[in-house]
């Protein structure tokens, strides 16, 4: 039996993971923002929680509750997010900072929050929902492209510290999944683009317009390479979910490397040279 805790169940990857995990008995603490949610299931044992994560001190008391409840936690999942999609120049600070404080900060403190309690356990696994557009973004995501990114880097720094204590930690990174992520009730868009811009967020609002309800990826069996994932003795510290995520890693791979071979000789001739001796003038000048 494995308890999570899991954010943002109502709808989207969150709801199938806890499906899946309550299938076959699992216990779940899952938030959403109405606490009169639920969920129909046979087996396991589910405790939800009323949590608006971009309020401030919802994500702490969310996490110590959990605790609370189920005394050990085996996989922190954040997974509650969303979107926002336009030109960097139309987002406001508004825009900007509701986004952060859900797809960024909360997972931190809820991290933050959850650590004491994994070192006490000397065990855990933390699951950051991240996207593909952290590490290979496409047009019109900056602003998404950089909370994600941002967690991403949490994730691989955090990693390096928690190791030793028993917790692991994995980024995965969904690419598009059929869920309602892009409908109106999940994704914002800031307000409409320069005309300069017609080439670039033009087209990118338009193909994001006849995507929803086309998206390759299932999300239920997401939740199961999920609970596969949460299963491992082993576990990746990345791990991309759908053929459109690997395609699009691959291809930005591809890419840097392309980028570093090409600008090698710029990236070395910033280290300080070898001095020639204590024949080198006293202002210490470096010679060619």
């Amino acid at each position: 039996m494995t308890n999570w805790f899991i954010t943002g169940i109502s709808r989207g990857l969150g709801r199938a993971l806890a499906t899946a995990a309550l299938a076959r008995g699992d216990t779940v603490v899952g938030t959403a923002r109405s606490g009169s949610f639920s969920l129909d299931h046979e087996f396991g044992t589910l405790h939800v929680l009323a949590a608006d994560l971009g309020a401030q001190g919802s994500a702490e008391a969310s996490v110590t509750r959990a605790f609370e409840l189920v005394g050990t936690i085996d996989v922190v999942v954040n997974n509650a997010g969303h979107g926002l999609l336009g030109a960097v120049e139309s987002a406001t600070d508004q825009e900007v900072q509701a986004l952060f404080a859900v797809d960024f900060f909360a997972p931190l403190r809820i991290i933050q929050t959850a650590l004491p309690h994994l070192r006490k356990q000397g065990s855990g696994h933390i699951i950051n929902i991240t996207s593909i557009a952290g590490r290979a973004p496409t047009t019109g995501t900056a602003i998404y492209t950089a909370a994600k990114s941002a967690l991403e880097g949490l994730s691989m720094g955090l990693a390096l510290e928690v190791a030793p204590l028993g917790v692991k930690v994995t980024a995965v990174a969904p690419g598009a999944f059929r869920t309602d992520f892009l409908s109106p009730r999940s994704i914002q868009r800031s307000g409409a683009a320069d005309a300069a811009y017609s080439e670039t967020i033009g087209r990118s609002a338009a193909a994001f317009e006849t995507a929803d309800g086309h998206q390759v990826g299932d999300p239920e069996l997401a939740a199961m390479a999920i609970i596969a994932l949460a299963d491992s003795d082993d576990p990746p510290l990345h791990l991309l979910l759908g053929s459109d995520a690997l395609a699009r890693a691959r291809a930005k791979l591809e890419r840097v490397i392309e980028e570093i071979d090409a600008w090698e000789s710029v990236t070395r001739i910033t280290d300080f040279r070898e001095q020639s001796g204590a024949g080198d003038d006293a202002g210490g000048q470096e010679h060619a």
